[in-house]
């Protein structure tokens, strides 16, 4: 259901959608953490959603074209250029985790939001148009493969507690972010993020026996072998979080200290 960056899909998740287990709603994670900093449009409340888990968490990494002329976030910082980052909407990864980042490392960034997807602002830097995006590893090896391979995009930093297995030469925000609260506007608006940036949901009431047989459904696609050859072609990372366990990172977000909420509404929402 497309419409405002999936949020009319959450909403009618949420609001209309029969809670009979037969609808499972998909929409961009960090729409939960929004409706906590205040989002006007959200309809919503994230923690009365039965979650039925993640399939996959996002590794997120920035990346810039070659053409940009920025190497390093070192270099980045010292000669203060200012790149163009394209987002898809407030929620996404594209632009919430990219408005942290800018927040806590202090790389110059002008977010330029509104595209329909990741696809078109690919498009858009292989055009000049931008510069970069904040955009999953998982992502970037499934759909942007050439510009990797050919190092027309770079990727500067990933944003993840450790290193991922594959990135290991790619610096981490860790080794940018040096003060206690920068460290927490991390932990909760991108690392969080990750975590639940793909939920699967069922409205609100919907009967537990059967969130729980789907629940139970799910994990076992994770362990079937024909799955398991698709996801490998399509070359795409599993990291699934079951929906209890989901659940328990949906209910930290709601927990967030003031200050910190605080923070983040004048980070995200301006």
């Amino acid at each position: 259901m497309t419409g405002a960056g999936s949020l009319i899909a959450a909403n009618y998740t949420y609001k209309i959608a029969k809670p009979d287990g037969l609808t499972i709603g998909h929409f961009i994670g960090g729409l939960i953490l929004q409706q906590v900093l205040g989002k006007p449009g959200i309809e919503f409340d994230g923690l009365k959603f039965e979650y039925l888990g993640v399939p996959a968490q996002d590794s997120l990494a920035l990346g810039v074209s070659k053409a940009a002329g920025v190497t390093s976030i070192e270099q980045w910082l010292t000669s203060k250029t200012t790149l163009k980052f394209g987002g898809v909407g407030p929620g996404a990864a594209t632009d919430d985790v990219t408005k942290v980042v800018r927040a806590t490392v202090g790389v110059p960034i002008q977010l330029i939001s509104g595209y329909k997807g990741t696809a078109d602002i690919r498009l858009a830097i292989a055009g000049g148009e931008l510069h970069g995006v904040t955009n999953s590893w998982e992502s970037y090896k499934s759909g942007w493969s050439k510009e990797i391979e050919s190092g027309t995009i770079i990727l500067l930093m990933q944003t993840l507690p450790q290193r991922h297995p594959e990135l290991s030469n790619v610096p981490a925000i860790y080794d940018f972010v040096k003060n206690d609260e920068a460290r927490k506007l991390v932990q909760v608006g991108i690392f969080d993020y990750g975590a639940i940036a793909r939920p699967y949901v069922f409205p609100p009431k919907t009967p537990k026996d059967r969130v729980q047989l789907l629940r139970k459904g799910l994990a076992a696609t994770y362990k079937d072998p024909e799955f398991l050859a698709d996801v490998q072609r399509a070359r795409l990372d599993m990291n699934p979080i079951g929906g209890e366990d989901l659940e328990k990172v949906v209910a930290r977000v709601y927990r967030l200290e003031k200050p910190i909420v605080e923070k983040l509404k004048e980070i995200l929402l301006k």
